[in-house]
């Protein structure tokens, strides 16, 4: 479990950040070349989704959507000084605890 987690946050990290220099070579008018390294790392979290250990990929993608809302918001806090509300960390804990059953609730066989 502490491998999926670790690369769920280092998906996080790859998708999140790539959106991120996209946006700010868009919106807030860097360089361009903050787009390409935005485009390369968008494209590497569709590797690091791959490592994942569990086999079905509409699993893992599904489960990568709530830790992406979290994360998203917590970018926000450390990178752009964004601060949630109670609703914003509300929801972020219900995506996280369907992160948890999607992922890691006991099935049988």
């Amino acid at each position: 479990m502490l491998r999926s987690v670790l690369l769920f946050a280092l998906a996080a990290l790859a998708e999140i950040g790539g959106a991120w220099l996209v946006w700010q070579a868009v919106r807030e008018g860097r360089a361009w070349w903050w787009a390409g390294l935005g485009v390369m790392a968008l494209g590497a979290y569709g590797f690091v989704a791959t490592w994942q250990p569990e086999a079905h990929f509409g699993r893992v993608l599904a489960a990568y959507g709530g830790v992406f809302v979290a994360g998203s918001l917590l970018w926000g806090v450390v990178v752009d000084g964004f601060r949630p509300d109670r609703y914003d960390v509300l929801g972020a804990l219900v995506c996280l605890a369907g992160v948890a059953l999607i992922m890691y609730a006991p099935r049988p066989g």
